[in-house]
């Protein structure tokens, strides 16, 4: 035992300044090329190479199932997609499910004492309404030019008062409209008013479709009328949504969009699912989602994420994660699975507010496709309708983030989309109160842990041949001091282990 230990310090002692010189950076040459090759391979191709090799030795080892599969024809249409679509990267587009500022967003103040709307989102809604609820010609009706006025006004008060005004000259349907948007307290009174609203829009649309054809003048107006009537006829269906006549509005929805088939700017189709599913009428929704789930067709969350619901119902109650990965995915599992990667590379905020990972807010009055404010409105609604379906939010929870997995490095590259544009965090922040509310922003790809790691073991090492050559001496000592430390639980049970058998025993192992 003893000759053991003084064969060990004579090694140490033998030991020159150089060699730890050597060693140190040896091992900071191999950490650095490992570093540098983990690094190429991961901008290249997503993925560690070391941890990829070692999920894919590991994985059969510990019974687990590879089930992710990539789908041309999705590819090939995600192409086509890209193709078509020619908007603006950061257009903003008016709520189709927006609230009403007098009976829901204000009571939000009074009762919190905070502002769920921004400067920006209100500013965006009065130049809305100008765009929609005037013309040219209103100087020549009165009420129509103090309205043009009060649309301008950034009080509320002031607007309140102006509406009041152009209803004592003659009936206004546009005065009625802000009444019931912005003084009524209740959906029973803006309910009211809406209805005082469409006997004047009506009867105004009536004269100018007749009139529309004598002149551009008369066109703007009859463009005018019909932008009122449909905003009229849409609150009102909102309005029986809310009460719980659920019914009523479906019927005036679809009325609606027969009655003018080329407004599809409003996206009443979107009010018209939210109300069906409500019904739990999935054969019309699937119906809606068939007509307006088209290639050719912008996008949205509510169409994107009611198809994922729709495909989740079908396998839902009955998915188990422990199950699937020992027998693999079923045909309508994994198309359940597709469904939910495609909307989520579409919107990858939407998840976080279904599985309550993160506080909802009233949602804007104008969203961003694809951004924070477009999944906080479509949570605030669509809640209610995933926890319905049994299973439906299990299968989201298990499977949403496997979508990143599948879109190539770099994550904004799109596999499904068009790129995920990369303004979008800059607009929902003008959108969305950051005073009281996080912005979610697009999740970025952490690098691996074999990376961290590598570049962690070079740094060491390269210190520590800089220190070992600016101090050879001093980090001699410390160097048998570390493995002296080292060896000292080895040096304890070689003694207890000598101590317990016999002498010659021993003798005869040390000779071997």
């Amino acid at each position: 035992m003893f000759g053991s230990e003084s064969s060990l310090s004579m090694f140490l002692n033998t030991l020159t300044p150089k060699f730890y010189v050597a060693l140190t950076g040896t091992s900071s040459l191999i950490s650095g090329l490992i570093l540098i090759f983990e690094w190429w391979y991961f901008r290249k191709y997503g993925t560690s190479f070391i941890e990829q090799v070692s999920v894919s030795h590991l994985r059969p080892l510990l019974g687990g199932v590879d089930n992710s599969s990539s789908n041309n024809s999705n590819t090939s249409n995600g192409d086509a997609d890209s193709s078509r679509q020619s908007v603006s990267e950061c257009k903003v587009w008016r709520n189709p499910l927006n609230l009403f500022r007098g009976a829901e967003y204000n009571r939000y103040t009074w009762v919190t004492g905070r502002e769920p709307l921004t400067y920006y989102d209100m500013n965006l809604s009065a130049q809305d309404h100008q765009t929609f609820f005037t013309c040219d010609s209103d100087h020549i009706r009165p009420a129509d030019a103090i309205m043009q006025k009060a649309w301008r006004e950034r009080n509320p008060q002031a607007r309140i008062s102006a509406a009041h005004e152009a209803l004592e000259l003659e009936d206004c349907a546009t005065a009625y409209i802000l009444l019931a948007e912005e003084e009524a307290t209740t959906i029973v009174e803006a309910e009211k008013l809406f209805k005082q609203a469409l006997k004047v829009g009506e009867g105004c649309y009536r004269r100018s479709q007749q009139l529309q054809h004598h002149g551009s003048q008369y066109e703007a107006q009859h463009r005018r009328d019909t932008n009122v009537l449909v905003y009229i006829k849409r609150r009102l269906a909102m309005c029986s949504r809310k009460l719980g006549r659920t019914r009523e509005a479906v019927k005036m929805m679809r009325d609606l969009m027969k009655e003018f088939p080329l407004l599809s700017m409003f996206n009443i189709h979107e009010n018209l699912l939210e109300s069906l599913l409500e019904l739990q009428n999935y054969a019309d929704v699937q119906a809606v989602l068939a007509k307006y789930d088209d290639i050719s067709l912008p996008k949205s969350a509510t169409i994107c994420y009611t198809a994922a619901l729709l495909k989740a119902r079908a396998v839902s109650d009955k998915f188990s994660p422990e199950a699937a990965s020992r027998r693999g995915l079923s045909t309508a599992e994994m198309n359940a699975v597709e469904a939910i990667h495609r909307a989520v590379e579409f919107n990858p905020h939407v998840p976080k507010y279904l599985l309550e990972m993160k506080s909802l807010i009233l949602p804007p009055e104008h969203i961003l496709k694809r951004g924070d404010s477009e999944a906080i409105a479509y949570a605030f609604f669509h809640l209610q309708h995933w926890k319905r379906v049994e299973g439906a939010l299990n299968l989201l929870h298990c499977t949403w983030e496997g979508t990143f997995r599948m879109i190539p490095y770099p994550l904004e590259k799109g596999h499904l989309f068009y790129p995920y544009p990369i303004c979008t965090e800059t607009a929902d922040r003008e959108l969305l109160p950051t005073v009281f509310h996080e912005v979610s922003v697009y999740p970025k790809k952490e690098l691996p842990f074999f990376i961290l790691f590598t570049a962690g073991l070079c740094s060491f090492t390269a210190m520590l041949a800089l220190l070992t050559h600016q101090f050879p001496e001093l980090m001699g000592v410390f160097a048998k001091a570390f493995l002296g430390t080292l060896f000292a639980p080895l040096n304890f049970i070689m003694e207890k282990v000598e101590s317990i058998l016999p002498s010659g025993l021993w003798h005869q192992l040390t000779r071997i």
